[in-house]
């Protein structure tokens, strides 16, 4: 099958509605999204699992807000890459590219093997054949193009929610029988002066902060999407609200229903523990499922994201353009990059643990995250024909509040995954260096197609 590279005579066609846009980052997110870290936070935090959320919701939402503007600005492919790129300077775009990338290549990864292991309690095959096996359904779903992903993510959005408004009414039924409709209401979840620790709960913020990893892929949507520079803005910032009020609510629940975080049987299915507890066997069975189903949906769109970083930057030439710039003339997909990330998936799912992938992932997300903040209010404030209280306020403080929030959780995460990360970075420089001639060579990020 012949392939074409992008130019005046081929684009992506735009077919996504805020809708298609909001049922893709909840599926990216996951509507579960804390549920499989939940033991492991509580742990960590103390309980405190609701605090941790919040935390992580007012952090998103300050950079939601700058990722939504900035695609304003540049309405194409790329997300925090093309953002810091045309902001304030093309070296450091390709930098916040490669930490994003491994962000992006490291999310449909730790998903693989997520998946994998959650499908050997179900059949149990060879770890190495469900790698595969998942490797290759995303690949083959991402590959048929946008229009079936969205449909796809539909069915899946739909399955989840279902499961989870099932297990609210069998929490309720089992709080109340416990305690009575005031065990309802508590504020344990969110404070327990027996057991807070600030240094603590920021630890575990930068744990549950995974939550919201994703929704910046909404961004990477912006040559697929109707009206970008309004559907955006709305559906990220939307995004990260939805998230995090579902989100607390479901961990709310879940202590309230186990709330002593030193008993859990096994912290890395705590929560499939807890709704067991409240709805029994049959509710313990169904949550395993449906959070392999949710982490399916998670990394058919965390592959997708990672697709369209990959287009962008080879479209620039900052990675091979003759390989990573061409699209499918069929399906009008970047075909090169799919198979590329499946392949990454099925390798990677075999040489790294989940713990490791996911410590990396958040250690490139947060790094992309400070930089889009920064872009923001190079763009706006200092870009801008005004600096009055008003610009101060619109244009100066949100960014900059959440580029501080950044990078306190950033700075919290452990050790091991900041040498690492640095290690990341330090590789991308170097190639840097070595593809711009020791940057003698500027690299021009280019418009979007349409312009």
């Amino acid at each position: 099958m012949s392939t074409k590279v992008i130019g005046s005579a081929g684009k992506i066609r735009r077919v996504l509605s805020l809708r298609d846009l909001l049922i893709f980052g909840i599926i990216v997110i996951q509507p579960t999204a804390p549920l499989p870290s939940f033991g492991v936070v509580a742990t960590v935090a103390h309980g405190h699992v609701a605090t941790t959320i919040l935390i992580g919701m007012f952090a998103m939402v300050l950079t939601a807000l700058s990722y939504g503007r900035m695609a304003n600005a540049y309405p194409t492919a790329g997300s925090a890459y093309t953002y810091v790129g045309k902001a304030l300077h093309p070296h450091l775009g390709f930098l916040t590219g490669w930490s994003i990338g491994l962000d992006y290549l490291l999310g449909p990864t730790i998903g693989t093997i997520w998946c994998s292991k959650a499908a050997m309690n179900i059949l149990p095959l060879p770890f190495e054949v469900w790698v595969v096996f998942f490797a290759v359904v995303f690949t083959l779903v991402n590959l048929r193009g946008i229009r079936a992903t969205a449909r796809t993510n539909v069915f899946l959005t739909i399955g989840m929610t279902s499961v989870l408004v099932a297990f609210f009414i069998s929490a309720v039924g089992y709080i109340v029988r416990q305690g009575g409709w005031g065990a309802l209401l508590s504020t344990q979840p969110f404070y327990d002066p027996a057991t807070f620790s600030w240094p603590l709960v920021s630890t575990g913020t930068s744990i549950a902060v995974l939550t919201y990893m994703g929704f910046d892929s909404i961004s990477t949507l912006s040559e697929d999407v109707e009206n970008p520079r309004r559907n955006i803005l709305l559906a990220t910032v939307l995004l990260c609200v939805i998230t995090g009020v579902l989100g607390c609510l479901e961990v709310y629940a879940g202590q309230l229903i186990w709330p002593d975080y030193h008993t859990f049987p096994d912290p890395d299915i705590a929560f499939v523990s807890a709704a067991g507890r409240a709805g029994g066997p049959v509710m313990f069975q169904v949550f395993n499922f449906t959070l392999l189903v949710a982490t399916m949906g998670s990394s058919l769109g965390a592959q997708l994201g990672s697709v369209r970083l990959l287009y962008a930057m080879g479209r620039d030439n900052a990675i091979p353009r003759g390989f990573f710039a061409c699209l499918d003339p069929v399906h009008n997909a970047p075909r090169n990059n799919i198979l590329l990330t499946g392949g990454i998936c099925a390798v990677g799912a075999m040489l790294v643990s989940f713990q490791a992938g996911a410590e990396l992932l958040n250690f490139g997300a947060f790094v992309a995250f400070m930089g889009v903040n920064l872009a923001a209010i190079r763009h706006y404030y200092f870009g801008g024909t005004s600096r009055g209280l008003r610009s101060i306020l619109v244009n100066l403080l949100p960014p900059a509040a959440g580029f501080v929030v950044c990078l306190y959780i950033w700075w919290s995460l452990r050790t091991p995954a900041k040498l690492v990360g640095f290690g990341w970075l330090l590789a991308g420089l170097v190639y840097y260096a070595w593809r711009t001639r020791f940057f003698r060579e500027r690299l021009e990020l280019v418009s979007s197609p349409e312009d």
